[in-house]
């Protein structure tokens, strides 16, 4: 048996809610975002195979599984403890969103949003000015820490401290987590090993042969993670990953018709809901998660960058993906970030196929430099 400790610390404040819409420490968005990572271990470690059953089979094996009446309930063989289940402290947005920045389809606001209300749609009420939404009493807020402790056994340690490395270098918890909220690093305690892990690669169109997050895309660059430059804190940081949002959603119009929409339009197919712009195509209650991510990590000197990375996958067959389409619409996302990896002098934006939307975005976007990660 071994056991492997580590602090965990969130660098942005983290919507993790309990029954109470209070945000709390708790093991199961710890052990869920564990799963999810070990996932992507296991993918690449068995070929990317498209073997499924097989790989759920090893899941429920190690993590444990409830019985649906057609088969035996089991155990998980891996054990966490959580030194602290402390509520959130952070009970008010007041003073923390720190202005505005421009989005070209919100006319009733004067083409303004507010940024942090913008990624955090949801758990953050936007309207007249951001705050904490109705039903959420409080939030984790960045800096907040805890130690969780897992207990595995030698055969299973070496997988599972790789998909811990992975979960520091790309793991967010809670709500709008996606979005960069819940970001957080892990620090080994006492003789834990070092969190050392090279990203499983693929190139990102082989990885539209499945419908589940299993490696991160590259192309004929490298690997299709982006870093922006430091910034002082989370607050400045995320209203640059804003501005980036809004410029890479929005350089896909919608047509001047009314919604409903009767055919899934580019941006549909970035994710799905889209406030006010359904479309018929798909069922009324579809969700399609974004695999395109945000993460808030630390440097050694204590300012922050924000990573954007690609994990590509094939929407489920329920929403009948059409998968030239996909590849056009996430190639233009790809053209568009390593646009902002340019001098801001040569930028040209070209993907942006609107003259007028590109105008618009540009001074923004002018603002933000981006580079490729090496790995």
């Amino acid at each position: 048996m071994k056991k492997l400790e580590y602090e965990l610390r969130f660098l942005a404040p983290a919507f993790l809610g309990n029954a109470e819409q209070s945000a709390q420490w708790r093991t199961p968005p710890i052990k869920a975002l564990l799963r999810q990572w070990w996932r992507v271990v296991w993918a690449a470690e068995h070929g990317f195979s498209t073997n499924v059953a097989a790989m759920r089979q090893e899941e429920g094996a190690l993590f444990g599984v409830a019985s649906d009446g057609e088969g035996d309930s089991r155990k998980s063989r891996v054990r966490l403890r959580l030194d602290s289940w402390a509520e959130g402290k952070l009970r008010s947005w007041a003073g923390l969103e720190q202005g505005t920045v421009y989005h070209p389809e919100v006319q009733r606001t004067n083409f303004k949003v507010g940024p942090h209300a913008y990624l955090g749609y949801g758990p953050l009420d936007g309207r007249g000015g951001t705050r904490l939404g109705e039903k959420i009493n409080a939030t984790i807020q960045a800096g907040e820490s805890a130690t969780f402790a897992l207990a595995v056994s030698d055969a299973d340690a070496p997988a599972l401290e790789k998909a811990l490395a992975l979960m520091h270098r790309f793991g967010t918890l809670g709500g709008r987590s996606r979005n960069g909220w819940g970001s957080f690093a892990l620090t080994p305690q006492g003789d834990t090993g070092p969190l050392n892990v090279n990203p499983p690669l693929r190139p990102w169109r082989d990885c539209l042969d499945r419908d589940w997050p299993h490696a991160v895309g590259r192309d004929e660059k490298g690997a299709l993670i982006w870093q922006t430059a430091p910034h002082a804190d989370w607050k400045a940081l995320m209203e640059t990953l804003a501005v980036i949002k809004i410029g890479l959603r929005t350089q896909f119009e919608f047509p001047k018709v009314a919604p409903p929409h009767p055919k899934p339009l580019e941006r549909h197919w970035l994710s799905y809901p889209i406030t006010r712009h359904v479309t018929l195509a798909f069922d009324r209650n579809a969700r399609l998660p974004n695999s395109l991510r945000f993460k808030v990590r630390a440097l050694p000197d204590g300012k922050l960058v924000g990573m954007i990375f690609h994990v590509p996958c094939l929407p489920p067959p329920a929403f009948r993906p059409a998968r030239s389409v996909i590849e056009k619409v996430w190639q233009q996302v790809h053209c568009l970030l390593d646009e902002l990896t340019n001098p801001k002098a040569g930028r040209t934006y070209s993907m942006i196929a609107n003259p007028q939307r590109r105008a618009a975005l540009k001074p923004g976007l002018d603002e933000i430099t981006l580079q490729r990660v090496k790995e």
